[in-house]
């Protein structure tokens, strides 16, 4: 049985930056670092978006079929027909984003800020700044900028990895 105490260090790779995957890392890494962990974040290709200064996170429902809403005392899940119809993310977006403020929950950023505040190390990668054209002042203040190399530095160093 491994022992508990080594467990210091922990990375996450983000690489999905709508708003039900961009909970996920900042809530695990806020944790983290509240529990006394250091804490890499590594935000890759469409994970990037999470550190840009202006956001405006959306969730597209079509092909999510384990998406489902409270409604009613029930949950609905939304078709993928219904998805596929015009205007259908800006609904689905405009519901969680009421639900997440109604039950009292961080926003990104928020959560974002917590993360900085913990000194979590949040690494923009420098080859999806450069293939998708973004400049360090589109980024929040306090990231740092690194590649692959990076990375596995931090990683190497960790007990915990996660890719989400």
């Amino acid at each position: 049985m491994p022992d508990e105490t080594n467990a210091k260090a922990m990375s996450i790779i983000v690489t999905k930056g709508t708003l039900d995957w961009a909970y996920p890392p900042f809530i695990l890494a806020t944790t983290a670092a509240a529990m006394g962990l250091e804490v890499t974040m590594f935000f890759t290709f469409y994970g990037l978006t999470l550190l840009k200064k202006d956001l405006n996170l959306k969730i597209n429902p079509l092909g999510n079929a384990a998406m489902e809403m409270p409604m009613g005392g029930g949950h609905m899940s939304m078709p993928n027909i219904l998805a596929a119809m015009p205007g259908a993310t800006a609904l689905t977006s405009a519901m969680m984003k009421n639900m997440l403020h109604k039950k009292g929950v961080a926003s990104i950023p928020e959560l974002r800020e917590m993360a900085q505040e913990a000194d979590v190390n949040m690494i923009a990668c420098q080859m999806t700044m450069d293939l998708f054209e973004y400049k360090r002042e589109d980024m929040i203040d306090g990231i740092s900028l690194g590649g692959a190399a990076t990375w596995v530095d931090a990683a190497t160093r960790c007990q915990i990895n996660l890719y989400i």
